[in-house]
């Protein structure tokens, strides 16, 4: 029998539906979530929709941020933060404590909680750690409120790198040779050695990752054996379990996943293409030098539905809602496989996911209302 909590709460007629933008968060792609909140209210459609912006610092607090979208751009390679653009130093937002009520609250020190009004659904525009990796789905579960994305189980398991790789696997999609570095094989002389054992044996280059970040940060391609504790101890500044992946050779294909009506729906494909001398996709390639991506990808017929099947087919093993972005390698030998998903994909300007949508007919601003839309829709709770 499934069990789920459905909503008393949906908007009146007489009023529009109150979207919380929540962004920004603890993780090490702060500046890249809060860029992306600036692309999203830009883009908002604010007939349809009313907008409370609702930024997370590094340190956790939940602050109220103008509407101001130019203020949270990244500008000249200077990236934006949500403990300059909260409109009080003091005080937090307070979500609902429990399904019965969707009121928001307003805290400061010594005085008494204001109402902020009702939210009808969350659009939670987080990436990495406390944010897109199930915390803050669980919150919201509790809370009883709607949402944009994956539960609680598909944004974890999305989020961790090992963990994709082996539901992937259990569903026959493809994947690339790795092995992972967890916290205690590094605590000891022994542990660094056999983990040493094991990253030679996928030959070199390899890619050294925090297993649970995105954007590209803390990753180093290490080609010289001498260089791998670096590298290891510097994914381990972002996340103590750390993945280490083979070289592949082929092309990086992405393909962007979106829940319609009937079902998840895959994008045309997008291909990144690393130019001014990167030697691969990091941070300063992706949002500060803007590498490009051509979309549609160069791709056959028959390439094409391929890896549209196999993304949706991803999306699909994992459990995911709503959206994601599935990553490709195509291999010189012909086979796909996948290299990592992304629950919740960028929105900035330069981002792929709305740009493989935009090619595909469903243009920035639609794109948001249908994520909306389903999120109204759905049911919090087991579903």
């Amino acid at each position: 029998m499934s069990i789920e909590t459905t909503s008393p709460h949906a908007a009146s007629p007489e009023r529009k539906p109150r979207v919380a933008l929540v962004f920004g968060g603890r993780s090490s792609e702060h500046a890249i979530s809060v860029s992306t909140a600036g692309s999203v209210l830009n883009a908002i459609d604010r007939t349809k929709y009313d907008v409370l912006p609702i930024g997370i610092t590094h340190e956790g607090r939940w602050a109220l941020v103008g509407d101001d979208p130019a203020r949270m751009a990244i500008t000249d390679g200077v990236l934006p933060d949500v403990a300059q653009l909260a409109e009080q130093a003091e005080g937090e937002v307070v979500l609902p404590a429990s399904p019965a009520s969707r009121e928001v609250l307003w805290s400061e020190p010594g005085a008494v909680p204001k109402l902020l009004g009702e939210v009808d659904v969350v659009l939670p525009l987080l990436h990495g750690p406390w944010g897109e990796d199930g915390t803050v789905q669980g919150l919201l579960e509790l809370s009883g409120v709607p949402y944009v994305g994956s539960g609680v189980l598909a944004s974890a398991v999305g989020m961790d790198k090992e963990y994709t790789k082996r539901v992937l696997v259990s569903f026959g999609i493809g994947i690339g040779p790795y092995t992972v570095v967890r916290p205690r094989d590094w605590e000891s002389e022994a542990g660094r050695a056999a983990a040493r054992e094991r990253i030679a044996e996928l030959g070199l280059p390899v890619f050294v990752k925090p297993c649970r970040a995105g954007s590209s940060i803390g990753i180093t391609k290490v080609k010289d054996p001498a260089e791998l504790d670096r590298a290891i101890e510097e994914a381990r500044r972002h996340d103590p379990k750390v993945i280490v992946e083979a070289m592949l050779e082929g092309r990086e294909i992405e393909c962007a996943v979106l829940e319609f009506e009937d079902g998840p729906r895959a994008s045309v494909p997008a291909e990144i293409l690393v130019g001014g001398g990167y030697e691969f996709y990091d941070f300063e390639a992706k949002y500060i030098d803007s590498s490009e991506v051509r979309i549609p990808a160069e791709l056959d017929g028959s390439q094409s539905a391929e890896i549209r099947r196999l993304a949706v087919a991803a999306f699909e093993a994992l459990g995911c809602e709503g959206l994601a972005r599935v990553d490709f390698f195509l291999l010189t030998d012909g086979r796909w496989v996948v290299n990592e998903i992304n629950t919740m994909p960028g929105f900035t300007p330069i981002s792929a996911y709305p740009k493989m949508w935009e090619a595909t007919g469903v243009p920035y601003r639609e794109l948001i209302d249908r994520l909306l839309q389903a999120a109204l829709r759905r049911s919090t709770g087991l579903r």
